[in-house]
């Protein structure tokens, strides 16, 4: 599991990379082992070859001494013909020479009895059997003692009648000092050659691995910064490999159809976004509306000018009139703020500083302010970042019920992984769970008056500064809102 994880973790520049040093290092093996071998087969053919070339020669000699000999040619008398030939065969071909009865009992040797033992003077009957059997009547004994090998040659002599007399035996010991000098000389030549060969092929595995995925790494940092919404660039098409450029031409298509669909998804979501907001924006004036028709035609019907209240009543109906507009006015207000953002500025301000300021305007004395940092610097509209403050800490008081004998309010900031973290807590009645998922719906309110538009007006300047804003509740015990701001290292 480990090796495999590590695979998979592996780039493919580095697949490429080391595949290729990989091939350069198999094949020089295998050019070096197949070269050894070679060598090894060409000697042992060479000595073959020259075994056979010794054991010609020697039984063209053998058979001319036959041929001159004053002796009768019986196997009881080669002994006597060979006695001052076989030594003067052996030093013209530098070789031993043993002749043999047919039953495989040394007759003569060139190295003379006293060097030979009983045990090494007689052919062993499972040679003799397998040279018999061959339609040559030749056999080939190859023997090894340590590195060193021996071939001994067994062949029948025959006389000019071809009546076999006895059996040549020829030992040849292969002498490989002048094979072994060759493969020493050209290992060290091909190590010589490997090791230019290898640094060439680290050097050129390097730059081709680049080369190969330089694209593809151009191509994943521009996928990696694509964004929805954003003037994406499209990739130049400068590659030769057919793959890549289809590859190219793929993104780039991708961010046309990109484009065109954010052009139709933000078309489509103002469109219903405006839709939405007239409807609400309607019922809403709707509301006062009706309540001022009705005083109106109350005070009509029952309007008297000789009326001694007259003047009590006229206040009366100029305060409902007045709250009611009021009441209008305060929605257009809040649809005013919602439509205009993000306006916005950027500052850079200490957000600690700037959010206990925000909540000196409250007189409530259950908020309570931590913080731990003294100061933490980050991009945002200082206005923008009041008006969040204000809004969710005004939102955590209304969440407050009547009952509640120890409310609590909390702002605590903190720094997180290079951002500000700013929690308002409340331990009010929390949210539901149908109201969870609409909860920063520009339109969603769950208290009797106003237009619902504080949290949506909070998350749209939260996002603008690349901020996040998320809650945590729990029904009956409160909730705390979090956002995240990111820190500007000064």
């Amino acid at each position: 599991m480990k090796d495999e994880f590590i695979l998979k973790n592996f780039s493919l520049r580095n697949r490429i990379f080391f595949s290729l040093i990989f091939l350069s290092i198999i094949s020089s093996i295998l050019i070096s082992a197949v070269s050894v071998y070679q060598f090894r087969e060409e000697a042992r053919r060479y000595h073959q070859y020259r075994l056979e070339r010794k054991e010609s020669a020697i039984t063209e000699n053998i058979n001319y001494i036959l041929s001159t000999t004053p002796y009768d040619r019986t196997t009881s008398n080669i002994p006597n013909i060979f006695k001052d030939k076989i030594h003067e065969i052996a030093t013209i071909h530098n070789t031993e020479i043993n002749i043999h009865d047919l039953n495989g009992s040394l007759l003569i040797s060139s190295k003379g009895t006293f060097s030979i033992d009983n045990v090494y003077s007689s052919i062993p009957p499972i040679i003799l059997k397998t040279m018999m059997a061959t339609p040559a009547k030749r056999f080939v004994d190859v023997e090894m003692n340590g590195e060193d090998r021996t071939r001994t040659a067994y062949s029948i002599l025959k006389d000019n009648q071809f009546k076999p007399l006895g059996i040549i035996k020829i030992p040849y010991e292969e002498k490989t000092e002048f094979y072994d000098a060759e493969i020493q000389t050209f290992l060290n030549k091909l190590t010589q050659v490997y090791i230019i060969m290898l640094t060439m092929s680290i050097v050129i595995s390097y730059l081709l691995s680049n080369y190969i995925t330089q694209s593809l790494k151009n191509i994943s940092i521009k996928i990696t910064s694509t964004k929805l919404g954003s003037k994406n660039e499209k990739i130049p098409s400068t590659s030769t490999s057919k793959e890549i450029v289809s590859l190219i031409k793929a993104y780039n298509d991708m961010v046309d159809k990109l484009e065109e669909s954010y052009e139709k998804l933000s078309q489509t979501e103002r469109e219903q976004a405006w839709r939405e907001m007239a409807k609400q924006v309607a019922h809403e004036i709707k509301n006062p509306l009706t309540p001022m028709r009705l005083t109106v035609q109350s005070f009509e019907r029952r309007f008297d000018p000789n009326d001694p209240e007259i003047k009590n009543k006229l206040k009366e109906f100029s305060q409902v009139l007045i709250q009611q507009i009021d009441t209008m006015s305060s929605v257009a207000t809040a649809f005013s703020s919602f439509a205009s953002m993000p306006a916005q500025q950027d500052e850079t301000i200490d957000v600690v500083n700037t959010v206990r300021l925000s909540l000196n305007i409250f007189n409530e004395p259950f908020i309570h302010f931590n913080s731990t940092e003294e100061e933490l610097i980050s991009k945002i509209d200082r206005t923008q970042l009041i008006r969040t403050i204000t809004n969710l800490v005004k939102n955590a008081i209304q969440a407050m019920p009547a009952e509640n004998e120890a409310p609590y309010v909390g702002v605590a900031i903190s720094k997180v992984n290079e951002q500000v973290v700013i929690k308002v807590s409340d331990n009010g009645t929390g949210i539901s769970l149908e109201d969870r998922q609409r909860i920063f719906e520009p339109k969603f309110t769950t208290k009797t008056s106003g237009m619902g538009l504080g949290l949506g007006i909070i998350k749209n300047i939260v996002e603008n500064y690349n901020g996040t804003i998320t809650f945590e509740t729990e029904l009956g015990k409160g909730t705390t809102f979090t956002v995240t701001l990111p820190i500007i290292n000064t």
